[in-house]
């Protein structure tokens, strides 16, 4: 078979490859979404720390508590959704429940980029059926509902007994992936 260039590549089928690098760990892996739901409130030392989002909606009893209020159409309804879930944080913070915690952040980063793509990109789409780019057009709306969660991510990843759980929780579990 004739080597083809990245480029023909994408033409030759509607998958464009990632830009970032695949992320590889032989230590972090969550279960496949259809396999059964595992309680990381009453197996905390199953919860992994990641990176960003990853592990966003597969991680219970939090993703069934938390979900239902994500939300960030508009900056009003972002400003709800972010209230909401920064006062699931605290809840988890008086508990000392480091993987509510930290479920909560990702769904406020999960907010802050999904509201980015849908500001950049107008139905969240980046990439045509053919692999090319989408071109970015900023709609504002979208755009001050990213600063919204942004804001409330912000506070949550730098509070600091999130901060000393989180390292807490690294030390005891040695589940800190690679950055």
């Amino acid at each position: 078979m004739p080597k083809r260039s990245q480029q023909e590549g994408v033409e030759a089928s509607s998958h464009r490859p990632s830009k970032r690098a695949p992320y590889t760990s032989t230590t972090f892996t969550y279960p496949p979404q259809d396999s059964p739901p595992v309680d990381c409130r009453q197996q905390p030392q199953l919860y992994q720390v990641g990176r960003g989002e990853q592990g966003v909606l597969t991680v219970e009893p939090y993703k069934s508590e938390i979900l239902p209020h994500w939300r960030f159409k508009t900056p009003d309804v972002a400003r709800e959704s972010s209230d909401k879930i920064w006062h699931l944080f605290l809840a988890y913070k008086t508990q000392s429940d480091f993987p509510g915690m930290d479920m909560s952040r990702k769904f406020l980063q999960m907010g802050y980029t999904r509201s980015m793509r849908y500001a950049k990109h107008k139905g969240g789409k980046k990439y045509n059926a053919d692999g090319s780019t989408i071109a970015e057009v900023l709609d504002p709306v979208k755009l001050e509902s990213a600063q919204v969660f942004k804001e409330v991510w912000k506070r949550a990843e730098a509070d600091e007994v999130y901060q000393q759980l989180k390292a807490a929780h690294v030390k005891q579990y040695g589940r800190k992936t690679a950055p």
